[in-house]
């Protein structure tokens, strides 16, 4: 029964009251219909409802996509052992090779090309730092491209957010994220 779910809502018993709601980064559609009504009423009768980042925002994004990139001048060939690299341009090869029969009649009906995709995915990632390539790989599944297209959940409350007009805000920073991540070195990586 849905309502003897985990919820991941957290009430602060004020007046009034404040949720907190652990969310995952994957598509929403994979984890709706498993979301508690609980958590679901809380969002809608909340006025005010806060995102780990503002993922509406342009800035937002465009800090996180600079901020995965190497050093100017720095290319991913000249910080990963050679056999690596060499391992992973061959697997993105293979990935672009087969991203056409992965994508579904939907993405394609929606005019979304692999091509497109890919590059939308993987584009400037010889200018990635280490980790970000390896999230970046790590998306680069079958079941990742089927899903493209739908919002991740944080995305997909912060649109519900925005249409409903309420008012959004973000607990962190891109900085809070990104620097830790690029703080890791390579053997953690």
């Amino acid at each position: 029964q849905q309502n003897e779910l985990n919820s991941f809502l957290w009430t602060i018993k004020r007046d009034p009251p404040s949720y907190f709601f652990g969310t995952i980064h994957v598509p929403y559609t994979r984890v709706w219909d498993f979301i508690p009504e609980n958590s679901k009423k809380a969002f809608q009768q909340s006025h005010i409802v806060y995102f780990e980042l503002d993922l509406t925002d342009p800035y937002t994004i465009s800090a996180l996509t600079s901020c995965q990139l190497l050093p100017q001048g720095k290319n991913l060939q000249d910080v990963l052992p050679r056999d690596i690299y060499c391992r992973l341009k061959r697997h993105l090869e293979y990935v672009k090779l087969m991203m056409p029969s992965w994508m579904t009649p939907d993405q394609r009906g929606k005019g979304l090309y692999a091509d497109y995709l890919f590059n939308a995915i993987a584009g400037n990632w010889e200018q990635k730092r280490p980790v970000w390539v390896m999230l970046m790989v790590n998306s680069l599944t079958e079941v990742d491209i089927k899903s493209r297209g739908v919002p991740v959940l944080d995305l997909f409350l912060a649109q519900e957010a925005e249409r409903l007009r309420k008012q959004t805000g973000a607990v962190e920073k891109v900085e809070e994220q990104c620097h830790p991540l690029n703080g890791l070195n390579f053997s953690q990586v």
